[in-house]
């Protein structure tokens, strides 16, 4: 099965893997990486975000490791629209989190629109940090948490604890 997924993964954390895992889990992966316009755009609040070749480099280490593990291929993408690879003829799954399921719906419509089949849209759980919360790129940025959702002693935190 092609399965495809997209994201900006920056810094790639452990909910990202959870979502690579299930991706190769399904069959061999394509995965679209937003690209340094689009990556912006798709942020719930505004912060820095790794040039795409930095980003580019760092997913394709992550990527290799597993897809030996699951004896899968895979590739990355550039994103330069939201809809991006998904709305493309090869791709039959798509993995998403519940945040993005609207996306996958929306990616379905374009592909009836075009004579395509619609995607299986696979719904993977966002990982809890330690402290309940939703692992993030913007929360280890912040310096809340580390890639694995472990809290840390970042600068929110401090200023949480002197209140």
């Amino acid at each position: 099965m092609d399965v495809a997924l997209g994201g900006t993964f920056d810094p790639i954390h452990d909910g990202h893997r959870r979502l690579f895992r299930r991706g190769f889990e399904l069959g061999d992966l394509t995965v679209g990486l937003t690209s340094d316009d689009l990556a912006p755009e798709t942020r719930h609040e505004p912060r820095y975000v790794r040039p795409f070749e930095e980003r580019q480099a760092k997913l394709r280490g992550e990527l290799a490791e597993m897809a030996a593990t699951y004896d899968r291929e895979f590739a990355v993408r550039k994103l330069t629209e939201p809809t991006g690879i998904a709305v493309e003829p090869p791709f039959e799954a798509l993995v998403v989190t519940p945040e993005t399921q609207a996306g996958g719906e929306r990616i379905n419509r374009i592909r009836r629109e075009r004579g395509l089949d619609p995607l299986e849209i696979v719904v993977v759980e966002r990982l809890l940090a330690d402290d309940g919360e939703i692992i993030s790129s913007t929360r280890i940025v912040r310096g809340e948490i580390d890639e694995h959702g472990h809290v840390t002693e970042g600068p929110e935190n401090e200023r949480s604890a002197v209140r």
